[in-house]
């Protein structure tokens, strides 16, 4: 059966997570212990022990997610012989693709952890609190009528879809203003919008300082050839040549996750037929039931799960 090994983004965090991969595998507590290494600090115990508040902050949310999915899928090469060579692909949602390029070999966890902080500092920075928005457009709206909303709404100031996540979830992004006049406008059409509780209208135009630091971040990373390809979020179509990754790396900054797209190409195109999430949550499995509902969907983050998959 062909499958793909799927990596969750911002808002599958959650203290405690990746807790029981740490206590239950020697490869799972070198992960953490790299990233910590990394960042100088011990980003294990804030995930770990940590309150909500600390952990849903960019810069952090964004490593963490990334070394319980590596915490994972290094317990799976090494306890039980699964590696990413065993899937026809890798793809992530936003920094979940960092977590993807990771298993695919062709980032240090080390270098992961240390872009993704910068990733973090760099879109905090890029728009003052208060300025930027977003907002999920969700039940019977279609990226079509999200794009709609987003140009009604960028008649106000800057607004476009951000997340393309599947039928009835499309996240749109910008400006207070532009997004507080796509509200208004999804409102009219009987759409439901409801505004993201986040810190800055990420994937959007506004991020364009952020995808300027991540340039030059990326600029110096050591990118490897990657075991397999990355199906990528800003094009939703596989890449493996270092070059093109590094260019869509910064492309992903304030371009759209065509996270929609991507599941469908490699379920029909790619002939995926198990999707497999690894790190926290299940936030994207959910996602892969309704664009791909013939394709069977699972997550992985407990050690029975791993064990389970790994016999499978």
């Amino acid at each position: 059966m062909t499958i793909v090994f799927i990596f969750p983004g911002q808002g599958s965090q959650t203290p405690g997570m990746g807790k029981s991969l740490y206590d239950a595998f020697g490869a799972s507590r070198e992960v953490f212990q790299e990233v910590d290494e990394a960042l100088g600090e011990k980003l294990s115990r804030l995930i770990f022990e940590g309150s909500p508040e600390e952990l849903t902050l960019t810069v952090n949310a964004q490593p963490a997610l990334m070394a319980v999915s590596l915490a994972a899928m290094r317990a799976l090469e090494r306890e039980f012989g699964v590696t990413a060579a065993k899937a026809a692909f890798v793809a992530g949602h936003s920094l979940g693709e960092y977590s993807a390029l990771a298993a695919a070999g062709a980032l240090s966890v080390s270098d992961a952890a240390k872009l993704l902080r910068t990733r973090g500092n760099a879109m905090q920075a890029a728009v003052p609190v208060g300025e930027g928005a977003m907002a999920a457009l969700i039940g019977k709206v279609d990226v079509a009528l999200a794009e709609e909303i987003a140009a009604k709404g960028a008649e106000a100031g800057a607004c476009v879809v951000a997340n393309d996540n599947n039928i009835g979830n499309v996240v749109i992004s910008g400006s207070k203003a532009g997004i507080d006049a796509a509200l208004a406008y999804a409102k009219e059409k009987g759409a439901r919008a409801i505004p993201l509780n986040v810190s800055a209208p990420f994937h959007s135009p506004l991020m364009q300082p952020a995808a300027d630091a991540m340039a030059n971040a990326l600029a110096q990373a050591a990118i490897a050839p990657l075991v397999v390809p990355l199906v990528a979020n800003v094009t939703a179509r596989p890449v493996h040549e270092p070059a093109i990754v590094r260019k869509l790396l910064v492309e992903q900054v304030t371009g759209r996750v065509r996270w929609r797209e991507s599941v469908e190409w490699m379920a029909k195109e790619g002939g995926v037929a198990r999707f497999v999430e690894v790190g926290a949550g299940k936030q994207l499995t959910g996602m892969v039931k309704r664009n791909a509902p013939e394709a069977e969907a699972l997550a992985l983050n407990e050690p029975a799960d791993l064990e389970a998959f790994a016999k499978s």
